[in-house]
């Protein structure tokens, strides 16, 4: 019989499933820099990390503070005949909208703004709960979530369009860089780090919260 206040260790899963195919395979440990491929169809089953839970949650952390300076600062101002205008992305935003650009204006608001933030947002609560080792209320759904919000997150697409646009625009106008197309970059910097990340091994990291 078990002994009353000692809780049991995860026991952590013993096979890979792969998500295009359905091939099965026997789980086993990664080396350092290693990535499990399905002999089948080539998709990725598993990459090796190094960083912690504890890690992921400093991580996301910096890119919400990034992603506040990048939205609060201007992106860009430019310059003709002495005249200087500047502006923030909701600001580019709003100005497509009033410009009868609706279908733009709503598309760069998902992906830009409002799809970025709620990644971010539910990563951080579901960290928050795995540094104990726990699955945070709403688990499920919200792993669920962050898959299917995954691909729209277009942050790091928007920053090297702004770089290609700057240099076009250039050739026609004063073109000043502001701090929020800088922070901009440290976001994408941060959102690529973190894509090579699985967060799906916070299924492995984490046990439901007794009842």
């Amino acid at each position: 019989m078990p002994s009353q206040g000692i809780k049991p260790a995860i026991a952590p899963p013993t096979l890979w499933i792969c998500e295009d195919c359905d091939t099965v395979y026997r789980r086993r440990t990664l080396a350092r820099g290693e990535v499990a491929r399905c002999v089948r169809c080539d998709a990725i089953l598993a990459r090796h990390h190094s960083l912690s839970v504890s890690g992921m949650l400093a991580l996301v952390i910096t890119a919400m503070i990034a992603f506040v300076q990048a939205n609060v600062w201007p992106i860009v101002t430019l310059g003709l005949n002495g005249q200087l205008i500047s502006t923030t992305l909701w600001g580019c935003i709003v100005m497509m909208w009033r410009d009868n650009a609706q279908v733009v204006s709503v598309i760069a608001s998902l992906t830009l703004f409002f799809f970025p933030i709620i990644k971010m947002a539910l990563l951080f609560w579901v960290l928050l709960y795995a540094r104990r080792g726990r699955r945070a209320p709403g688990f499920r759904q919200v792993m669920v979530l962050l898959y299917r919000i995954g691909p729209w997150t277009m942050s790091e697409v928007f920053v090297l369009g702004s770089l290609v646009a700057v240099v076009k625009a250039h050739m026609y106008f004063d073109v000043l860089p502001n701090p929020g197309i800088f922070a901009y970059g440290v976001l994408m910097l941060i959102i690529t780090a973190f894509s090579s990340i699985d967060v799906r091994r916070l299924w492995d990291l984490t046990e439901e919260a007794p009842a």
